[in-house]
């Protein structure tokens, strides 16, 4: 027989897993009319609450799944923040991590749930359109996404706010009189697949350029490395015209080399050009020259996917988490942005 979940009772009754919790240990109150739709599908279902947290715990695997980009072109660079933080908050909770390539697809997450292998399920390398996304809703384990697709199908979701970070360093350009901006894009790989962080970013400083009445260009593909860094940095110098030029790099494995192709071109950000980066803090300032940047912190949005996580194993043992849980960016002004003109 099936061993059927708080998360299927939730769906058949059309409530949150946490309004099953709720019911099952009494510790909110919850309406009459709510309680027997839970009661009802508990019925349905043959369900049958495990008595006490002991119990419950002796049917767990004590191993968290986490779907990472090892595979099918994924974006590798910069990845091991987001595994070194996954791998610790579950050791505080006495769990271990089980990596599982995104190349496996939906099948990689019907083995993990199937087989029973995972109490949890972490899911990277989001695409905007993921096939992956309603199969991981239909499991019986609870899946957390690192990443927001166009539908969450009821997962939840935890990421930069992507958006904000692209609109913070367009109104900066825009603030200090810059006359045009040109975004160095994404690999053709993260174009084609859909990658949710590039769409999202792209999306947002083109509306954000057009709210500001300012010209936007996107060079794409940019592939990794100093020769394709060279050729972008190439591109975006020919589009210079008199005016002020900003660069915004919303990728970190692309900013030292397009620094360093600036370098080799004696144009210096701050002096001749204005240069943003999206990336993390300290990566920023240990650059040299030190740039302007928006933050994208991969450590605190690991640790917010795993706090997620540990609540919706155990709804009862912390705050409610939001739906989509988005780390909200900062600007930190360094030396790679013009000054405002002087008039």
């Amino acid at each position: 027989m099936a061993a059927f979940t708080s998360k299927d009772v939730a769906r058949i009754a059309g409530v949150s897993q946490s309004t099953v919790s709720y019911v099952m240990t009494g510790k909110r109150p919850i309406s009459e009319r709510t309680r027997r739709r839970v009661l009802d599908a508990m019925e349905q279902l043959t369900y049958e609450p495990h008595s006490g947290a002991r119990a419950l715990a002796g049917r767990r695997t004590q191993v968290v799944g986490l779907v990472v980009p090892f595979g099918a072109g994924g974006q590798t660079f910069g990845l091991m923040p987001f595994i070194e933080t996954i791998a610790s908050s579950a050791r505080a909770h006495d769990h271990e991590v089980l990596l599982v390539t995104a190349d496996e697809g939906s099948a990689g997450l019907r083995r993990l749930a199937g087989r029973a292998l995972c109490d949890a399920i972490i899911m990277m390398d989001i695409e905007e359109q993921d096939d992956r996304v309603p199969v991981a809703a239909a499991l019986s384990v609870p899946v957390v996404l690192i990443g927001v697709p166009a539908d969450p199908a009821g997962l939840h979701c935890v990421d930069l706010d992507f958006e904000a970070a692209a609109r913070i360093a367009v109104e900066e350009l825009a603030d200090t009189g810059h006359d045009e901006i040109v975004v160095v894009g994404y690999t053709a790989s993260a174009m084609e697949r859909g990658l949710n962080f590039a769409v999202r970013v792209l999306r947002s400083a083109r509306r954000w350029a057009r709210e500001r009445g300012l010209p936007l260009t996107v060079i794409e593909p940019v592939e990794r490395g100093r020769e394709a860094a060279a050729k972008a940095v190439d591109q975006l110098l020919a589009r210079r015209s008199g005016g002020r030029l900003g660069v915004l790099v919303p990728h970190n494995d692309s900013i030292a080399p397009i620094m360093h192709a600036l370098r080799k071109r004696d144009v210096v950000p701050g002096r001749d050009i204005s240069l943003i980066g999206i990336s993390p803090d300290r990566e920023a300032e240990e650059s040299d020259p030190p740039y302007t940047n928006v933050s994208e912190e991969p450590r605190d949005v690991s640790r917010r996917a795993m706090e997620t996580l540990f609540w919706l194993l155990d709804p009862s043992s912390g705050v409610e988490r939001p739906a989509i849980d988005l780390v909200a960016p900062r600007l930190t002004r360094r030396t790679t942005v013009l000054p405002p003109p002087s008039n």
